[in-house]
């Protein structure tokens, strides 16, 4: 049976536009089956016995049966509650949980009991934290490295944003990949992103890679909510002004009828015209289809900018 997402109300106060109702009928490249795989099954059993968040399930996502089958899941740290109320986000929103203090060690428990060649680290927005957070990205990297040193490691950050110090001290952790999703066009964020700043996102990852350019860098963005191509196209040249690595591009699924409603669904033969159009501007490495998400072949995708870079660099 498809999978459609997760039709809890988690977000009462989000309004979509009545004159653009939800398009619930999605075409044939976006569905997906139901998850069901014994996998599957024992990822979410250990998820639970530990204690851990994962944004495959509060976001809902369509790949979640793909890749748990496979033992990849994508962790969400700093509880599951966020200080944001963005208009295309399923997480809930509202008084958040106090940090646990076993959460990294749980973490690194997951990545070795799930045997886990790359792991993808997420978390919410936690404005309400005087680092926002930046210091239990660093215990969890920690931690994996303790436990799993071989164990490539991706994080996906909030945009910290007023907290001094915070890029800098996850920047010495020293992830693998440093992610850091712009969203949506800059016209755009009042409306989906009302909680952020277009340009402080595009600082941060351009601080990332100043900081240690060592570190590739990553940014997703989300089409199908209004945007032109052309702002688009402006997005993918502030990226590249940045010097960012991997840019992601996947289609806007709406979560519930309170979150910003679906504009058009993109075609995969658009999906095509993005990717070609971002490969020619410079990036390592770009996913453009409907269904991708920021996490979903992360471990493959990692090996792809390793040879990516390597190539660029001339090594054998």
């Amino acid at each position: 049976m498809p999978l459609d997402a997760d039709s809890r109300p988690r977000h009462p106060e989000k309004a979509h536009r009545p004159d653009n109702p939800v398009q619930t009928r999605k075409p044939a490249w976006i569905r997906v089956k139901a998850p069901v795989s014994r996998e599957y099954h024992e990822t979410r059993e250990l998820m639970r016995r530990l204690g851990l968040v994962t944004v495959c399930e509060e976001a809902a996502c369509p790949n979640i049966g793909e890749c748990w089958k496979k033992k990849h899941a994508t962790v969400m740290i700093l509880g599951s509650v966020c200080t944001r109320a963005c208009a295309f986000c399923n997480v809930a929103t509202g008084l958040p949980d106090k940090l646990d203090p076993h959460e990294p060690e749980h973490v690194a428990e997951a990545v070795a009991a799930l045997g886990m060649a790359h792991i993808v680290i997420t978390s919410v927005d936690r404005d309400d934290l005087d680092d926002g957070g930046a210091g239990q990205f660093v215990r969890v990297i920690e931690a994996i490295r303790r436990n799993s040193p071989q164990t490539t490691i991706e994080i996906l950050t909030p945009d910290f944003l007023r907290k001094e110090g915070a890029i800098e001290a996850v920047v010495a952790a020293r992830p693998d990949v440093y992610n850091h999703n712009l969203e949506t066009v800059p016209r755009l964020y009042p409306t989906i992103r009302p909680g952020a700043r277009y340009f402080h996102s595009l600082r941060l990852l351009d601080t990332v890679k100043k900081l240690d350019p060592s570190i590739f860098t990553k940014s997703g963005l989300m089409v199908g909510l209004g945007e032109e191509r052309t702002e688009i196209l402006q997005v993918m040249d502030d990226l590249r002004s940045a010097d960012v690595d991997f840019l992601t591009i996947g289609q806007y699924l709406q979560p519930t009828p309170k979150h910003a409603s679906v504009e058009r669904f993109v075609t995969p033969e658009e999906f095509e015209g993005y990717r070609a159009m971002a490969a020619s501007k410079g990036f390592l490495l770009v996913s453009a289809t409907p269904l991708t998400r920021s996490s979903y072949h992360a471990d493959a995708d990692f090996e792809r900018l390793r040879a990516a870079r390597q190539a660029k660099l001339g090594v054998a």
